[in-house]
């Protein structure tokens, strides 16, 4: 049963933060949380954000109104011409809630390092009727040289390839250390609705280490300090030494020239 952990809902406090920031009175949580999953149901089902290669949401509320970033490789799509899609989808989740909404679009950057719109572009892949075997593995190629990724993992699971039964297959590149809370891992989940039935798409990416302003350092970085450190003071009091040796010799001229 190992394995079946969210990895940023494992790290939330540690290395991520929560994607919902709010604080309301308990009575109103249930209420509150159910608002935000609807407002995020509605703008990923919304035509004018088809294609657009969302990675997250982002939801803060303020006393007078709820602000909802949105992280996308592609900006334009959702911004529309002279920003027409962007007033819809505003004037639509404005109908569902009854503080002021106010969007704030952010692009991102590395889309290929991005484990959420990998999986989407697997998923719209296996959409068109392309070989699994292959999407994966031009995914994790890309995700890798592209992207500067550490380690990718793909998990498709369904009828792969319009087979009778059901499967698991799982590509891997490099390595994922999902066991190491200080490693950056991002996960990403899609889902491709095909004729045969639903095909599910997981995508693990490693990025490396991150470590916080926390960080210690090892024994040895620490000697290694202590040594360098060293032979500099001895230096400066051999100068020292040095010198005064040759003022002593200088004075000890002149009482000789005087006499």
């Amino acid at each position: 049963m190992g394995q079946k952990v969210n990895p940023i809902g494992l790290r939330v406090g540690i290395n991520r933060t929560w994607l919902s920031r709010w604080y309301v009175d308990p009575k109103e949580y249930a209420d509150t949380l159910h608002e935000d999953l609807k407002l995020r149901k509605l703008i990923m089902d919304m035509p004018e954000t088809k294609g657009a290669d969302i990675a997250e949401l982002e939801i803060i509320r303020h006393p007078q109104r709820i602000t909802i970033t949105i992280h996308t490789a592609r900006p334009g799509v959702i911004i529309g011409i002279k920003g027409a899609n962007i007033e819809k989808i505003t004037s639509e989740l404005q109908k569902h809630v009854s503080k002021k909404v106010q969007i704030k679009i952010k692009e991102v950057r590395n889309a290929d390092n991005n484990a959420q719109i990998i999986a989407q572009n697997v998923a719209r892949q296996l959409l068109a009727r392309s070989s699994f075997r292959r999407t994966m593995k031009q995914a994790i190629t890309n995700a890798i040289k592209k992207g500067n990724a550490q380690g990718v993992k793909i998990r498709l699971s369904g009828r792969l390839g319009g087979a009778e039964m059901s499967r698991t297959e799982e590509a891997k590149e490099g390595r994922i250390p999902l066991h190491t809370l200080r490693a950056d891992i991002d996960f990403g989940f899609a889902e491709a609705h095909t004729t045969f039935g639903s095909i599910g798409v997981k995508v693990w990416v490693y990025n490396g280490m991150k470590y916080g302003k926390e960080q210690k350092e090892d024994a040895g970085a620490l000697l290694r300090k202590r040594r360098e450190r060293v032979p500099a003071h001895r230096n400066e009091g051999q100068r020292t030494e040095g010198s005064r040796a040759e003022g002593s010799r200088g004075e000890s001229s002149r009482n000789e020239g005087r006499f």
